[in-house]
């Protein structure tokens, strides 16, 4: 059988199943056989055919299993996360043919992104289906997301949903490993914006170059008709665009480009800025902070436009939507200090909050902050010298350690402070956590001598994240704002292998209730 015959099956009534997870193959089902970046499948082949798989998709294996055996087909292909890809589509009714695919990849950036582009489309009465870090919204419901971008199977399940619930429009998360796993590939998407690229997932992809090279897959694939939009002001946006064959519009902030903004004043409670496109201009008030979030408001602008909608009708939909759960959302508005969760885990992530945050503080800046186990070590350093750069109390914890050891990946962290000490909190003395707070006791003039001519960043370590938060929110004072990074939107911590319920922004509120707000 060859895998247009295959594909031609899979399309017709009645066809076998699809699976790539040979434990759940059953008699008579498709299983592609993908090699992983941990994991090789085709090793599995032998328990797809114990458990009944009688057509079987691989790579590199030899046909003689066929012709000695006719209960089952081997079916040779060049890439087999390509075909699963295809066979996912056809498999489900092929329903990225009937909607307009959006995307958007980067570093940071794309989950503002994408609840971005869904409210434009609202605010035009259009349904459109979201597939992201946050959530994947189809429609017919909404579910929290176990993965950025999901495997293909899920990937064409969710999109058939969302033309169940009456949905012409999608847009989706690229992350970086799945357009190196083809996931995304066989869906013709119409445009796709580049946020930008910083230092992150070196753990996978070892090298920036690799890392851009995944990013650049997306813009690779686009066609002649589709729309390639692309941050100006970004080092590589140009070698992106040099590699689309796609048309290009350029975004950038304060900067003419062929979509851009110059931001007119922002605040705690928000960002004013003018939007240009073409010959038109339209203020926007948003209650999101910062210029990487203009940044954000434009790579979502030119997505919806290349969607079909009017300049009116995209800043209706941007100015509309108040907050993005765990980006810089704010926690208990009536407290008399400012306290935002942000799922910034990058250096480039927490510099763009934190530059942001800065000059809008009327008293002290409180940062919160990890690393994640078992991903890429080099930035553990360089988000320790932006906090330090930026924060008065830098306090360092944990964020996901999984199988790594917390007090392993604090070390590497604190690695990067440059200036003065930094105390573990279960070494402050009695009656010296009031040096934090602002509030002046009989203990204060007997502080310990840690705090001698200390440097204008004091740093403080505590590993257990919900004592870190608690410390964090009881030392603040009028005015303090608090940012706690890493987690954002996450309702779990991962401590070896397991998930456990963990949600900073729960335990910030109680802590803020026991404050009495």
């Amino acid at each position: 059988m060859t895998f247009d015959e295959l594909l031609k099956l899979i399309r017709s009534p009645g066809a076998p199943r699809l699976c790539d997870d040979s434990r759940l193959v059953q008699p008579g089902d498709i299983f592609v056989a993908v090699k992983g970046p941990n994991v090789d499948a085709h090793h599995f082949i032998p328990q797809a055919l114990v458990n009944g798989a009688k057509y079987i998709v691989c790579q590199n294996q030899g046909t003689s299993h066929e012709s000695r055996d006719t209960s089952h087909f081997f079916i040779p292909v060049p890439d087999s996360s390509l075909a699963l890809a295809i066979l996912a589509q056809a498999a489900n009714g092929d329903p990225a043919t009937q909607l307009t695919n959006l995307a958007v990849t980067g570093t940071n950036g794309k989950t503002t992104v994408t609840f971005l582009v869904r409210s434009c489309f609202h605010a035009a009465g259009l349904k459109c289906g979201l597939i992201g870090t946050v959530i994947y919204d189809t429609g017919l419901g909404v579910e929290n997301a176990p993965l950025t971008t999901p495997d293909c199977l899920t990937i064409a399940q969710k999109q058939s949903e969302m033309l169940s619930a009456g949905a012409k429009f999608m847009i989706i998360e690229a992350s970086s490993h799945a357009l190196d796993q083809n996931r995304l590939a066989s869906i013709n998407f119409k445009a796709a914006a580049f946020t930008n690229l910083t230092g992150d997932h070196l753990d996978y992809h070892k090298t920036t170059e690799n890392y851009l090279a995944a990013k650049s897959k997306l813009f690779q694939g686009l066609s002649p008709d589709s729309i390639a939009i692309l941050n100006k002001q970004s080092p590589y946006a140009k070698q992106i665009a040099d590699s689309t064959k796609a048309s290009v519009l350029f975004f950038a902030v304060d900067e003419p480009a062929d979509l851009w903004a110059d931001i007119d004043s922002t605040d705690i409670s928000g960002t004013s800025y003018t939007l240009h496109y073409h010959n038109e201009n339209i203020r926007i008030k948003t209650p999101l902070l910062g210029r990487y979030n203009v940044a954000n408001h434009l790579a979502a602008a030119g997505l919806a436009l290349a969607g079909g909608l009017d300049l009116k009708t995209v800043a209706k939909g941007l100015a509309s939507l108040d907050a993005i759960p765990g980006r810089l959302e704010k926690i208990m508005p009536n407290a008399s200090f400012t306290v935002l969760v942000d799922f910034a885990h990058t250096d480039d992530a927490l510099k763009n909050v934190l530059s942001t945050l800065r000059p809008l503080c009327k008293s002290r800046l409180i940062v919160l902050f990890g690393c994640g186990g078992d991903r890429d070590k080099t930035k553990r350093p360089r988000m320790a010298k932006v906090v330090e750069q930026f924060a008065d109390l830098a306090i360092v914890t944990s964020d996901n350690p999984r199988t790594e050891d917390p007090d392993a990946i604090i070390k590497d962290v604190v690695a990067g402070f440059e200036k003065g000490p930094c105390i573990r909190r279960d070494q402050i003395r009695s009656g010296a956590e009031s040096r934090f707070s602002g509030r002046v006791t009989s203990h204060e003039a007997k502080r310990s001598p840690d705090f001698r001519d200390e440097p204008r960043v004091t740093k403080i370590v505590e590993p257990d994240r919900h004592k870190a938060i608690e410390f964090a929110i009881d030392s603040a004072q009028p005015n303090d704002v608090i940012l706690l990074a890493g987690k954002g939107h996450e309702n779990y911590q991962i401590i070896g292998t397991k998930k456990h319920p963990f949600s900073d922004k729960q335990i910030a509120l109680a802590c803020l209730r026991n404050r009495n707000f």
